[in-house]
């Protein structure tokens, strides 16, 4: 349980500001209409992001659980929708890691800028030691493994702690730090000769982009990817809510405060990327990259050249570090909660069993000379066709399938200082699943037509869609699985099942005639199994 509303809002905002917060909005803003981008992204945030955080919200703290257990709760055949979720946050686990090991040796790098003059290529290089062959090998490079082991040690640490020792106190360290420093560097960047060029560019809006439509998608894809919705993070931490908190205001609250930090890093990346171009002699287009390229190429090029290019360095990277932790903790922490609500087990123990064979995997997979493509490949696929795909099914299922926005809706408002009106459940079951609809489309003709980063079909059948249809696959079997009698499903809920009148009405008799709606019998309820989760 947390302690308070403030440190739900802390971790909240540490899980959704995360890497892609800093290197994949101010490119995404700058190549759809720059200043003219504002427009489309806060209708985007108003219309799905904070209505998708406010469905996360709901579902978890209405029915107290793990996505597997909320979705369970809220109706018995939603449960593989919840484990669909726990897949998607295991698979993204395993390589998020590794980007944070990168960010932690080019925090160290920064104090000598070991890069040198080319930082292309010491970063595939020198310092991945990338292979010329696209396969699955096994030669690890140490500069890698390392810091990878030390991440997960500390990762695992934290969560074996708990919710209020671990992932609160986490979260009051970290969020402040993070925060501070990436003031610190947006003012430095902004005294960068050059950087009021880089802002024009940013900010010059184009306002004939407008009637383009996919500006809008990409708005709706931007807000969609950076509030850490739909996928089993907000309903965990919503869990551990107290039963009278303001569901709504925390939702705008965590919505704006990671949007400011999304312009925030717009700010101080185009500054340095003005800066870049200057010193190059070139325009602002020609040095605007996004993703690794530009944290671990555009970036140690600029600090090689930039005055206090040290500091710069050292900011940048550990503010990477920083928004990369939080958000792996929470990633985990669906997974980890996920398997004590399924098997009963106490924190450290669950901890412990999640942590270590996902950091087995990840070292076994990702710290090596072949793990660059490896890691491009599941990002792109789980993203797409995992996020992207589970995110619609929810909503259908929420929307049309089990007509429970209403109630969902009741129950936000009961609690909440912002009511909710019925406009709500036209965006959650009329705009977003079209835009996520389209997305899903067109990415899916895109991938099939073009392949994906002219790498072998073989690869991306195995490590891409392979890895898509096995989510799927494995979350339908795990919801087969029985639920331990010392789980979490035994527990009476408050809260009864959001059932159809008409289609669920066989159900619903069978399952009285079992003990319950969960199909559970009730005498088994005793209330300790998540009791000690939300209280570790």
């Amino acid at each position: 349980m947390w302690s308070g509303r403030r440190v739900f809002i802390l971790a909240a905002i540490g899980s959704a500001v995360g890497l892609g917060n800093i290197w994949r909005f101010p490119y995404v803003a700058y190549e759809n209409g720059g200043g003219a981008f504002i427009i489309p992204y806060l209708v985007a945030l108003l219309t799905a992001g904070i209505p998708l955080l406010f469905l996360d919200y709901a579902i978890g703290h209405r029915f107290r659980g793990s996505p597997p257990l909320a979705m369970r709760r809220l109706h018995p055949k939603a449960e593989a929708i919840g484990w669909w979720q726990v897949g998607i946050c295991f698979v993204i686990a395993v390589y998020y890691a590794v980007i944070i090991a990168w960010a932690g040796m080019y925090f160290i790098f920064s104090f000598t800028t070991a890069w040198g003059e080319d930082a292309a290529g010491f970063f595939t290089g020198e310092f991945l030691q990338v292979s010329d062959q696209v396969n699955l090998g096994f030669d690890f490079v140490p500069s890698v493994l390392i810091p990878l082991i030390l991440v997960w040690g500390v990762v695992i640490a934290i969560l074996a702690l708990g919710v209020h020792k671990g992932i609160a106190r986490a979260s009051i360290v970290f969020m402040p730090l993070l925060l501070i420093m990436f003031l610190i560097l947006v003012v430095q960047a902004l005294f960068l000769e050059g950087a009021w060029t880089g802002l024009d560019a940013f900010f010059t809006p184009d306002w004939t982009r407008l009637g383009d439509s996919s500006i809008w998608v990409a708005a709706y894809g931007q807000i969609f990817f950076s509030l850490s919705v739909a996928f089993g993070i907000m309903i965990t931490y919503s869990s551990y809510l107290r039963r009278k908190t303001d569901l709504t205001g925390s939702g705008f609250v965590v919505g704006f405060a990671n949007s400011g930090f999304e312009l925030l890093a717009g700010i101080g990346v185009f500054a340095a990327l003005g800066f870049m171009a200057a010193s190059s002699g070139v325009g602002v287009d020609e040095v605007a990259v996004s993703g690794i390229g530009l944290a671990f190429i555009a970036f140690p090029t600029i600090i090689a050249q930039a005055p206090a290019g040290v500091l710069l360095g050292v900011l940048f990277f550990g503010s990477l570090v920083f928004a990369g932790l939080t958000s792996l903790i929470s990633i985990v922490e669906v997974i980890i909660a996920a398997v004590q609500d399924k098997l009963g087990w106490r924190r450290v123990k669950a901890a412990l069993v999640v942590g270590i064979p996902i950091a087995l995997i990840s070292i076994l997979l990702f710290p090596t000379t072949t793990g660059l493509n490896l890691l491009d490949v599941t990002d792109a696929f789980v993203n797409s066709f995992g996020i992207v795909a589970v995110a619609l099914v929810a909503v259908v299922a929420m929307s049309a399938g089990f007509s429970a926005l209403p109630r969902l809706r009741e129950h936000i408002n009961a609690t909440s200082s912002v009511k909710l009106g019925r406009r709500w459940q036209v965006f959650i079951g009329g705009v977003t699943p079209v835009v996520l609809g389209y997305i899903l489309i067109d990415t899916l003709t895109t991938r099939i037509s073009e392949g994906y980063g002219g790498l072998p079909t073989w690869f991306v059948g195995v490590f891409g869609w392979g890895m898509v249809i096995a989510l799927v696959l494995i979350a339908y079997l795990l919801s087969k699985i029985p639920w331990s009698y010392r789980s979490a499903a035994y527990e009476k809920n408050i809260h009864e099942p959001i059932l159809d009148a008409e289609l669920d009405a066989n159900e619903s008799a069978m399952d009285k005639t079992r003990g319950g709606e969960t199909g559970l019998p009730e005498t088994a309820a005793s209330g300790s199994v998540a009791g000690e989760r939300k209280n570790a």
